[in-house]
């Protein structure tokens, strides 16, 4: 961490500590969970006598800048465990943290009014805590258990300059403005339904268009990328997910067993097993690897209430999902062409920015891994050496792997500079000797191979949204729903919008008319709003001349076109997959 990010997480946890002397101050007898720095600001858990308002958000902040102005030191003492119940005598939380304490001594600080344990560290004064804003009321189990105490949690934010704290409101503006969820209602891309059930997603017509785009351009590239495409049922035997050892390791994510003919079954949450078992269906030889196969195979998994998010987390969606047999010898390159094949995908869509992390075990947790030491260091050492090979920067991430094999994540920017996950690149060493997958080698006797795991876009779904608030709505051309909508100015000039509607449809654009009965500013106004690229507004000139008067989403009028040159500029758009 630099000095400059240690500073701002002294002052952020030092907010949280403000705040909670706020809270205090305004509402006696208010129980205390914990309350850490993150990413942009703060939080702290309540437990209070009434459930709080947006209005006390405005009087807790107000109370903050009382303690800011007063410039409390922040005091550092430890004392025993025994002093420290005693100081916390009424605070539940607080003793049940003292209570697992494996030291003796017991941390804490105090500033003004307020007494917290804490490890620290701090700001020396509370007057140094000073561009901050509280943003939101939130529930939050105790712990994160649902069947603890519900406590509100208060978020915040700080920032080191007033400056720096208004440009981060700004950006959270925008991306309200940007937000998929507000935009796939207006847009009719997408929905969910209680009566379906949270976090399942259903596609719209237009939605399901540009999905269909989308999938089509990477079954494209995958075909010339040498992938065989496949697809594989929803259900499987238990059997199968105690041999790949998802039933050990991920089954807290896992839907409950359907009993089919006295035999348990499951809702797939991966595609791999089932990648093998085509694999297993027949001979290879060392001749037929690497093999590649991919597929958009929906997958279940089981998300709590709380943490679903529109599009973003839900619990069943789609991966581009791909799985790759390969000799060890064929490892390192084949990883190198898998992470330059997913960034020239991502780079065709439009991003430029990445950030590339590699997830490592936690070599003080092995229980939760398979394979040997030397398996993961085999493992690891041969995606370092195809990060190397990308000359693009990383990030060392431990306890971040799966359980089966160490892995590359590629976070993708959006114009918002916010960092999305999307691909990873995962080193399998564990599933084929689980399931016992071989091949022939040179030498005729039979060898193991190594699987690569890999999600390029990560799932159907959340690129839709990633993409929606990255283009504020607004898809290029070659993903617009509707490329262009031709609109008369009135209805005696529908015949000719029709006509230059079907010869739009007939040259591979999506077209539409717009024959409603409103004003042609009201129409314009309506394309605007649904983020149509083009509108071709049609009247008598332009029926005299058979010409358009071509209008943009952004509000440019560029006047008379030809009907000719309109399907060239759009061609052309679509062709080169032109962002605007």
């Amino acid at each position: 961490m630099s000095q400059s990010e240690d500073k701002l997480e002294r002052m952020r946890h030092s907010a949280s500590h403000i705040m909670a002397e706020a809270v205090q101050s305004l509402f006696p007898g208010t129980k205390f969970g914990i309350g850490p720095p993150i990413e942009d600001g703060f939080y702290y858990d309540f437990e209070l006598p009434r459930s709080l308002t947006p209005e006390d958000l405005v009087r807790i902040e107000a109370r903050m800048a009382d303690i800011v102005a007063a410039d409390h030191p922040f005091l550092h003492e430890e004392v025993s465990k025994e002093e420290a119940r005693e100081l916390f005598a009424d605070q539940p939380y607080k003793l049940e943290l003292i209570d697992e304490l494996p030291e003796e001594r017991v941390s804490i600080y105090r500033q003004g009014s307020f007494t917290d344990m804490c490890r620290g560290p701090h700001v020396a004064f509370t007057g140094q805590v000073k561009a901050f804003k509280l943003t939101r009321i939130a529930g939050a189990y105790w712990r994160g258990d649902e069947r603890r105490p519900m406590l509100q949690r208060i978020y915040g934010v700080a920032f080191d300059t007033q400056e720096a704290l208004e440009d981060y409101l700004n950006r959270q503006e925008e991306a309200a403005r940007r937000d998929h969820r507000r935009l796939g209602r207006e847009l009719d891309l997408f929905s969910i339904h209680d009566e379906v059930g949270p976090g399942l997603i259903h596609w719209h017509p237009k939605g399901g268009l540009v999905r269909s785009l989308l999938e089509d351009y990477w079954r494209e590239r995958h075909r010339q990328g040498g992938y065989g495409l496949v697809y594989t049922p929803h259900i499987g035997r238990a059997g199968l997910w105690e041999t790949s050892g998802h039933l050990k390791w991920y089954q807290d994510s896992m839907y409950s067993p359907m009993d089919i003919e006295g035999q348990n079954y499951y809702l797939k949450p991966m595609n791999c097993p089932f990648h093998i078992m085509i694999y297993k269906s027949r001979l290879r030889s060392y001749r037929d690897l690497p093999i590649r196969l991919a597929e958009f195979g929906t997958v279940y998994r089981y998300e709590r209430s709380g943490v679903l998010h529109g599009l973003m987390r839900v619990r069943g969606f789609t991966q581009d999902d791909a799985h790759l047999f390969c000799r060890p010898d064929q490892m390192a390159d084949e990883i190198s062409n898998v992470l330059g094949f997913s960034l020239s995908i991502w780079r065709d869509l439009g991003f430029q920015d990445f950030s590339l992390e590699l997830s490592v075990a936690d070599p003080s947790a092995p229980g939760k891994y398979a394979g040997t030491p030397e398996d993961w260091a085999m493992a690891e050492a041969t995606l370092v050496r195809a990060l190397e090979a990308s000359q693009l920067p990383h990030k060392r991430r431990e306890g971040e792997a799966v359980f089966y094999g160490p892995k590359i994540d590629i976070k993708i920017q959006d114009a918002l500079g916010r960092a999305w996950q999307c691909t990873t690149i995962q080193f399998d060493f564990w599933l084929p000797e689980a399931f016992q997958v071989e091949y022939i080698g040179e030498d005729g006797q039979p060898h193991r191979p190594y699987m690569i795991h890999r999600a390029l876009f990560g799932s159907m779904e959340r690129l839709l949204g990633m993409l929606v608030e990255h283009h504020a709505g607004a898809f290029p051309v070659w993903l617009a729903p509707v490329q262009a909508v031709i609109i008369p100015v009135t209805d005696r000039h529908l015949d000719y919008a029709r006509q230059v509607a079907s010869t739009l449809v007939a040259q591979g654009l999506r077209a539409e008319v717009d024959d409603r009965s409103e004003r042609m500013n009201l129409k314009i106004r309506h394309a605007q709003l649904q983020k149509i690229p083009y509108m071709l507004v049609v009247g008598n000139r332009e029926v005299e001349r058979g010409t358009v008067s071509l209008r943009l989403r952004n509000g440019e009028d560029r006047g008379p076109c030809s009907v000719a040159d309109f399907i060239a500029l759009a061609r052309a758009a679509v062709q080169s997959r032109a962002q605007n």
